[in-house]
């Protein structure tokens, strides 16, 4: 959809290899590519496909904001050509451990920091503004998604010329399926009544995806320190959602709340603890391990937690658009 086109890069170079077919002949080994978050990855093999070699860092389940990388992933930083990281603060330690051990031409990418102003960042309960760090979980939008993708289509294309229309096929074929998506999230959403869309949420992970799609972010229970709130947090918060109204409340499948079922309990509503952010559902090789898969499972269970009917969005199938080889550390 219009809304969600992304302009093409200078990709289109010469001797490009066709969109389906093998490489040209004579066309130099594999890129090698890392990245963090398993969202990164699979947004990544998407274009990329069995073009590129793509291997994650951050295993899935970790917390991103404190994940501390192993010495050991200095050997595979130093072979690199690209590491795609989401930028915004989210991955310091990765990026400092990659400017001292990338080699060469090797080269970090910034694909939050790319494809947002910072007159358009959000400071909310877990990043707020005096720390210094906006909210990083661009991925949890299509619209930023898409946009991740064509900055990883343009860097492969710069970098390997001969395969730049097969990146380019992908991406416009990411782009598409992005947008059907797009238009499921969009009926799906339009069946609960607008004041009834309010997240209270166990991370600060959709931000970005509630101010493009209509949804009031009401809090979240893990503070800028990522410790659990005061008792007078909590207090507040049972008094929110009782004062809100919500159906539901939404906790984490990796990482279980205490505190946010005792909202739910003592506030009389759903504790619904089955939403992830950067843990891509299955294992990987399934269907749904993957960045759209993680997104249809999380809006589908937002949708009909909230009382609407998730039948557009369940009608709609995630899934790749080119053969995802990458490496997801577990």
């Amino acid at each position: 959809m219009a809304g969600l086109t992304i302009a093409s890069g200078a990709f289109a170079a010469a001797g490009c290899a066709d969109d389906g077919g093998a490489a040209a002949p004579g066309a130099s080994s594999k890129l090698e590519v890392a990245t963090t978050v398993a969202p990164i990855t699979s947004i990544a093999s998407n274009i990329g496909g069995d073009r590129v070699s793509i291997t994650g860092i951050v295993p899935e389940g970790t917390n991103s904001h404190t994940f501390e990388p192993k010495p050991s992933v200095a050997e595979l930083l130093s072979g690199l050509d690209v590491l795609f990281v989401n930028g915004l603060k989210l991955e310091e330690p990765t990026k400092e451990l990659a400017r001292e051990n990338l080699s060469g031409d090797g080269e970090i990418v910034e694909l939050g920091t790319r494809s947002i102003a910072p007159r358009d960042y959000a400071y909310d309960f877990s990043f707020p503004r005096s720390g210094g760090k906006p909210n990083p979980h661009l991925w949890t939008d299509p619209k930023y998604a898409l946009k991740y993708a064509a900055i990883i289509r343009d860097t492969l294309s710069e970098r390997d010329p001969v395969n730049a229309r097969y990146f380019a096929a992908n991406y416009d074929r990411f782009e598409a399926k992005v947008g059907e998506f797009d238009t499921a999230m969009r009926a799906a959403f339009a069946t609960i009544p607008r004041a009834r869309r309010k997240l209270l949420t166990y991370h600060d992970a959709y931000a970005y995806f509630a101010r493009d799609y209509g949804w009031d972010v009401i809090g979240a229970i893990q503070v800028s320190d990522f410790e659990d709130p005061t008792p007078k947090e909590v207090a507040a918060l049972i008094d929110q959602v009782r004062d809100t109204k919500v159906p539901a409340i939404f906790g984490s499948e990796v990482f279980p709340s205490p505190v946010l079922e005792q909202i739910g309990r003592e506030a009389g509503v759903k504790y619904v603890d089955v939403l992830r952010d950067d843990d891509l559902p299955g294992a990987p090789g399934d269907p749904e391990h993957s960045w759209m898969g993680l997104m249809h499972f999380d809006y589908v269970t937002m949708t009909e937690a909230m009382g609407g009917d998730g039948a557009a969005l369940k009608a709609f199938t995630p899934g790749d658009v080119a053969p995802d080889t990458a490496t997801y550390p577990q």
